[in-house]
């Protein structure tokens, strides 16, 4: 495919809160002679906060090394009920902490910060843009959020019996209720996204849904309302895609790979000659 290049992976463990972080580092390979740095991305997996690891996140991670040129990082973040809220949004914190720290060892710009994810990781995405906001972090480049949850109040959450959804009510429930045990937490800004009014000077967002998911509602409500804050949204729904599928779905990685590379060459000052050129998508019949 255009662009693509081969990936060096890696497994290791950076330090968290609550014990070692295990993470998974895409690199495309370059020749030697090229020191140049790359963007980072920072990958967090689905799974509903209670299940998931480095691995479901592979495939998403892998072609937006190979055809994004970028450095992914994924990160295996704490899961309830065994290590319920705070734990995972402050293991994301964590990481990048240690990606920003060891910037220069990994070989990549930390202006060109993103984080990402799907599903779960989705909402962890968003808690960390919020996070580093309020903690002055490094500034992030861009959010990349795929049927993210955002909503444990799940009071836009759709009907799955109607939209034939992979992902019920009754799952994302007994997922919150683990991730969440205390009432008050579901009105914390890094745990119900949906729950933030201040939300203006947040990195620019890409956001994809599934037509055929219950979580479409909410994360399109995040969107107008990033919109509303000023905040440059693009959001893209992907019809007859499940829940399950999107974060697999080639069209959703072109387009996520697409959004990347004109951040960057927006980033860089270079929108008419750049090497980020856009895949040239061809109609998928799910489209």
């Amino acid at each position: 495919m255009q662009g693509s290049h081969s990936v060096n992976i890696r497994n290791f463990f950076v330090p968290g809160p609550l014990g070692r972080i295990p993470v998974r580092l895409y690199q495309p390979a370059r020749e030697a002679a090229d020191d140049s740095k790359l963007p980072l991305v920072m990958y967090f997996h689905g799974g509903g906060f209670v299940s998931g690891s480095l691995d479901d996140a592979d495939t998403p991670a892998r072609f937006i090394a190979q055809h994004g040129q970028a450095v992914v990082l994924s990160v295996g973040y704490a899961l309830a009920p065994a290590k319920p809220f705070p734990a995972a949004p402050e293991d994301a914190f964590a990481a990048a902490t240690w990606a920003c720290k060891h910037a220069a060892e990994i070989g990549v710009d930390l202006a060109r910060m993103v984080v990402a994810g799907d599903d779960a990781g989705g909402g962890l995405a968003v808690a960390l843009t919020l996070m580093t906001r309020d903690r002055c972090g490094k500034p992030l480049a861009a959010q990349i959020l795929i049927s993210p949850m955002l909503d444990p109040s799940m009071r836009m959450i759709g009907d799955a019996g109607r939209l034939q959804s992979d992902l019920t009510a009754e799952k994302c429930a007994a997922s919150y209720r683990q991730y969440l045990p205390q009432t008050m937490q579901r009105l914390h800004p890094y745990a119900a996204p949906l729950e933030v009014s201040r939300l203006a000077g947040l990195p620019a967002a890409f956001i994809a849904t599934a037509e055929r998911d219950v979580l479409c509602p909410e994360a399109e409500k995040y969107a107008s309302s990033l919109i509303r804050a000023g905040v440059p949204t693009q959001v893209s729904r992907f019809a007859g895609i499940t829940h399950g599928a999107l974060s697999t779905h080639l069209p959703l990685l072109k387009e996520v790979v697409n959004f990347l590379r004109c951040r960057f060459a927006s980033l860089q000052g270079n929108d008419d000659h750049h090497p980020y050129l856009p895949f040239k998508l061809t109609p998928s019949t799910a489209l």
